[in-house]
């Protein structure tokens, strides 16, 4: 799709409107990572995740014309993925928990060992408790999280994706770090 790559994400949706299949799949490509990084962090796997980022970009195709083309793309698509993994999570059941590792999720990476094996090994290790740590989160909280920390999106960004005022954010942005913190301090301690 090289020929749209020059084009504002505003640009291509005014062209998808218009009819150009062509410039959606070029905002597909273009927010793909940033939609399955969220699905996955929020739903723990990866076929879940990749389920999640087609319903999403449906979802989003479906509603295009309520877009105002002067506003980022991201983060109304990650609202759109957060929303569609919420549900999603909503029709599991039970709840995932620090006791109960998910079933059905990745096993973590096999490290490269061959330089530094201590330090690859401790990344991977944190990488995992991290994961396992963020996926004990209430969904709510793992969103924000998400928004904030993976998606590097501003606090008002992210306002305005869940359509929470920026003070919200805030509080709620320091109580899912906190409760993070003490997971990660529960599971040190262990």
């Amino acid at each position: 799709m090289t020929r749209h790559t020059h084009l504002s994400d505003g640009n291509l949706v005014e062209k998808t409107l218009a009819g150009d299949d062509t410039a959606f799949r070029a905002l597909v490509e273009r927010h793909t990572g940033a939609v399955f990084n969220t699905a996955y962090r929020l739903l723990g796997n990866r076929a879940d995740a990749a389920d999640a980022a087609q319903d999403t970009f449906l979802r989003a195709y479906r509603a295009l014309h309520t877009f105002r083309t002067d506003a980022p793309l991201k983060p109304w698509l990650c609202r759109i993925a957060a929303n569609v993994s919420l549900n999603r999570l909503k029709r599991r059941q039970p709840e995932i928990s620090l006791d109960d590792h998910p079933a059905g999720t990745d096993p973590p990476a096999i490290p490269d060992l061959s330089a530094e094996p201590q330090r690859e090994l401790l990344k991977s290790e944190r990488a995992r408790e991290l994961r396992a740590a963020l996926l004990a989160l209430p969904p709510d909280q793992r969103t924000i999280i998400e928004l904030r920390h993976f998606q590097e999106l501003s606090y008002a960004e992210i306002a305005a994706a869940l359509e929470i005022s920026v003070a919200n954010v805030k509080v709620k942005l320091f109580r899912a770090r906190k409760k993070l913190r003490a997971i990660l301090a529960r599971e040190t301690n262990q």
